[in-house]
């Protein structure tokens, strides 16, 4: 099983690019904090490489920016390519199956991507308070069909 699930904030603006067949890619490091802090205690941070593909990368590309906190889903694949120096390179990457944008706009580090609309003042939802009994209706043992 191949399966990554990682929650951080972007560390550089998503890059997007339409291959020749015309499907949308996009591009972005991901700074993920690790469990425990290190001898100094200090909590560093993994920078991972996420790939999108068609509509998540088009949305991505749209709405998301450097500071940005989101949550993705996916996959970890790894390829080589030989440099232009003729050594082997390795490079490991998140392909994201799904991308949830968690936090607002301004969470991230500069303005920009996606204003969601305010909601109207009369549609805020109240807080409600539970039921004494949980919510659970009581019924009566003799009435259960089974």
């Amino acid at each position: 099983m191949n399966k990554a699930i990682l929650i951080g904030n972007l560390a550089n603006d998503p890059e997007s690019r339409t291959t020749q067949s015309g499907i949308a890619q996009c591009t972005f490091r991901l700074a993920v904090q690790r469990r425990f802090a290190n001898a100094q205690g200090v909590r560093e941070a993994d920078f991972l490489t996420i790939v999108c593909w068609r509509q998540t990368a088009e949305l991505c590309a749209r709405y998301l920016s450097k500071g940005r906190k989101v949550a993705v889903e996916g996959s970890i694949q790894t390829r080589s390519y030989d440099a232009q120096d003729g050594t082997k390179r390795y490079v490991t990457e998140i392909i994201a199956d799904n991308v949830e944008f968690l936090g607002s706009r301004d969470d991230g580090a500069r303005s920009g991507g996606y204003d969601a609309p305010a909601a109207p003042a009369a549609a805020a939802p109240r807080p409600q308070t539970a039921p004494a009994n949980g919510g659970f209706t009581e019924v009566d043992d003799d009435e259960l069909p089974f």
